[in-house]
C-alpha cells in the first residue's frame, strides 16, 4: 500500500480582517509534510460491514483491521484429529464461514477503504503440537500451532483475496499473526533460557510470507510483528514477553545482540550462520514494516501518551517507541542487515471513565487520543496511527473488569443512550497545541487533521476547507483566524498562530451539502449531518 506520505498538503491561510495586525502565520517546516496511515478496527464489520464502512468514510479512516482467527473458518476446530481437506484451498472452507470476510472485504472496496488481513490463533485444536496443559487458556488455541498447518490456512486466503478468485476483491495489506509475544495468543510463552513464542513465531512468518509470495501478492504490504507492549522476563507458559527480549529471540541474539552460535543455535532453534539465518526467514527482513500495539493500559492506563509509568528499556508504549526502534534496528544490523523498518501502530485506544472506572475521564480520553497522534506524526519512524473501536463493547460481556475496555468513541447502545463520546469529535477533527500559553505577540504552534476531507476531494468534491477559529474569553462566537485546503494529499497541518488574546481554539468542517456518499449510516444517530463538526476546544493563554 503507498504510503500517505508521498502527498502534500496545501494549506491557505485567510486572515480575519478584525484583527490583522495580530495574527501572525508561518508554516512549521520540519514537521509539515510528514504523514501517516488513518487505521481503524471495529469488531461490528463483521455484523454491519456498509454501515461500518460508511462511518469510516465520515470520519476519514482510510484503512481497516480485520482481524481472521484460524478457528472461524477452521472446520471441525474443537476436534483434536485432522479432518481431511485441502487447508490450501479456498474453496475447501464452508462458503458460509467465508461470507463475513467476504462481504466485508466487498464494502470496503465499494467504499474506497483499504483493508488490512491480521490473519492469526486461534489455532484448530488439530494444528495443536504436543504438551498441551490442562489449563483454560488452552480453549483460545494458542498451544504450540502448527506452522505447515498455518502456511496452508494463509495459503487459502492469499489465493481467495488476490484479485483473480470468482470476483472477490483484492486485498494488499497483511498482518502475520496478532501479538504473538502474549500467551493468549502463542504458547508457551517462554521455557527456560529461551523465548520459544518467538522460535515459533519465525516457523510461521516464514510460511505465511511463502503463501502470499507464491499466489499473488508480490507488492503487498507486509507487516511483521504485532506485538503487545509490556511483559515479564519470564513469561512461561501464558504470560508476556517484554517487545524488544522477543525481537532478540525473534532474530536469534543474545543478551549483548551477538547471534546465537553452537550449542546456543541448537537450543535457540537458529542455524549456525548469520548467512543462513537471513535465507531461511527472508519475512524477517523483507516485510513492509514492523507492527506493535503501544497501549496505555495497567499502570499507564491513565497516563498522557508522552509518559509511562513502567520505564522498563524493552517495553514498547508509546513514549517508548523510539527506544525499541533503536533495540529493533540494532537487532537487524547483528545479523547483517540495512533494513530500517517502519513501526506500524495496529492496535490504539484510550479505556474511557465512564464506563470503566479505572479509565481516563472523558474529556482526557479526546485529549490524550490527538497528543498521541501528533507524537506518532513527530516520528518519522511511525507509519500509521490507529484507533481501536468505533462502539464499545457491551460491558456486561467479554472483559468486564472495572466496566469493560471501553476504548470505542461512541458509548454501548444500553450504556448513557449509546451517545458519542468528547473523543469522537477529536478522531474526526485532531487538534493539539505543544503550548498553550505565550507571550502577546509570539506564536503558538497549532497542529491538527482535516481527516474527513480525503473521501470527498477523492468523490470529486472538489479542495476542502478545514478552519482554524478563535473565541476570546468572554466571547460568544468564534471566529475564523486560519483556513487549511485539502487538495488531495495529507490531512496534516501544523502552524504558528500569534492569538491577539486568551481564550479558546478549534477546528472545523462542513461536509459537501446533502454528500449521500458522505453522510452515516450508523444506526447510531448523534450529529445532525448538515450542520459543521468541530473539533474538541482547546483553551490558551496570552500574556
Amino acid at each position: 500500500m503507498p504510503k500517505l506520505s508521498a502527498r502534500r498538503l496545501t494549506l491557505l491561510v485567510g486572515l480575519s480582517g478584525l484583527i490583522p495586525l495580530l495574527l501572525l502565520l508561518s508554516p512549521v517546516s520540519a514537521l509539515a509534510s510528514h504523514s501517516q496511515v488513518s487505521v481503524f478496527e471495529e469488531d461490528s464489520v463483521a455484523s454491519a460491514p456498509a454501515q461500518v464502512m460508511q462511518e469510516l468514510r465520515h470520519l476519514g479512516s482510510t484503512e481497516i483491521r480485520v482481524v481472521v482467527h484460524w478457528s472461524d473458518l477452521a472446520p471441525s476446530p474443537s476436534s483434536s484429529r485432522r479432518p481431511r481437506f485441502n487447508a490450501a484451498d479456498p474453496a475447501a472452507y464452508p462458503a458460509s464461514k467465508w461470507a463475513r470476510f467476504d462481504n466485508a472485504v466487498r464494502q470496503a472496496q465499494a467504499k474506497g477503504v483499504k483493508v488490512m488481513l491480521t490473519v492469526t490463533g486461534h489455532a484448530p485444536k488439530w494444528a495443536f503440537g504436543r504438551g498441551e496443559p490442562p489449563d483454560p487458556h488452552n480453549s483460545l488455541g494458542a498451544w504450540k500451532p502448527s506452522a505447515s498447518e498455518y502456511g496452508k490456512f494463509f495459503t487459502a486466503l492469499a489465493k481467495r483475496y488476490n484479485g483473480r478468485y470468482h470476483g472477490l476483491p483484492a486485498v494488499r495489506t497483511w498482518e502475520l499473526y496478532n501479538e504473538p509475544n502474549f500467551g493468549e495468543s502463542l504458547a508457551p510463552q517462554s521455557v527456560g533460557p529461551v523465548y520459544t513464542s518467538a522460535v515459533m513465531y519465525r516457523g510461521l512468518v516464514a510460511t505465511a510470507w511463502k503463501a502470499l509470495k507464491s499466489n499473488g501478492h508480490p507488492h503487498d504490504t507486509i507487516l511483521i510483528g504485532s506485538l503487545a507492549a509490556r511483559g515479564q522476563t519470564t513469561p512461561r507458559v501464558f504470560g508476556e514477553t517484554p517487545p524488544l527480549l522477543f525481537v532478540r529471540e525473534l532474530y536469534c541474539l543474545d543478551r549483548s545482540f551477538h547471534f546465537f552460535r553452537g550449542s546456543a543455535a541448537r537450543l535457540h532453534g537458529c542455524p549456525s550462520s548469520v548467512g543462513a539465518f537471513r535465507r531461511l526467514n527472508p519475512g524477517l527482513f523483507n516485510s513492509s514494516g514492523f507492527a506493535v500495539h503501544p497501549y496505555p493500559l495497567g499502570i499507564d492506563q491513565t497516563v498522557p501518551p508522552n509518559r509511562t509509568r513502567a520505564p522498563n528499556p524493552n517495553y514498547a508504549a508509546l513514549s517508548q517507541l523510539p527506544t525499541f526502534v533503536r533495540g529493533l534496528d540494532r537487532a537487524l544490523r547483528a545479523d547483517g542487515s540495512g533494513k530500517r523498518f517502519q513501526l506500524w501502530n495496529t492496535e490504539y485506544g484510550y479505556i474511557s471513565n465512564p464506563p470503566n472506572h479505572a479509565g481516563v475521564s472523558l474529556v482526557n480520553q479526546a485529549a490524550y487520543l490527538d497528543w498521541a497522534e501528533y507524537l506518532s506524526w513527530k516520528n518519522s519512524r511511525v507509519a500509521s496511527f490507529m484507533q481501536y473501536l468505533l462502539v464499545d463493547p457491551n460491558p456486561s460481556v467479554g472483559v468486564v473488569e472495572f466496566g469493560g475496555f471501553s476504548s470505542g468513541l461512541i458509548f454501548y447502545p444500553t450504556f448513557m443512550g449509546g451517545g458519542p463520546k468528547p473523543s469522537l469529535d477529536a478522531w474526526r477533527l485532531p487538534l493539539f497545541l505543544p503550548k498553550t500559553s505565550a507571550r502577546k505577540g509570539h506564536g503558538l504552534e497549532v497542529w491538527g487533521c482535516v481527516r474527513p476531507a480525503v473521501y470527498a476531494f477523492r468523490d470529486g468534491r472538489g479542495a476542502q476547507t478545514g478552519h482554524i477559529q478563535f473565541k476570546a474569553n468572554g466571547s460568544p462566537l468564534f471566529r475564523d483566524v486560519a483556513t487549511v485546503t485539502f487538495r488531495g494529499g495529507s490531512c496534516y497541518f501544523a502552524r504558528s498562530i500569534a492569538f491577539p488574546s486568551s481564550g479558546t481554539v478549534r477546528l472545523a468542517y462542513s461536509y459537501p451539502a446533502a454528500d449521500a456518499g458522505l453522510l452515516p449510516t450508523f444506526a447510531i444517530t448523534y450529529h445532525d449531518p448538515l450542520t459543521p463538526y468541530a473539533s474538541r476546544s482547546v483553551s490558551v493563554s496570552v500574556r
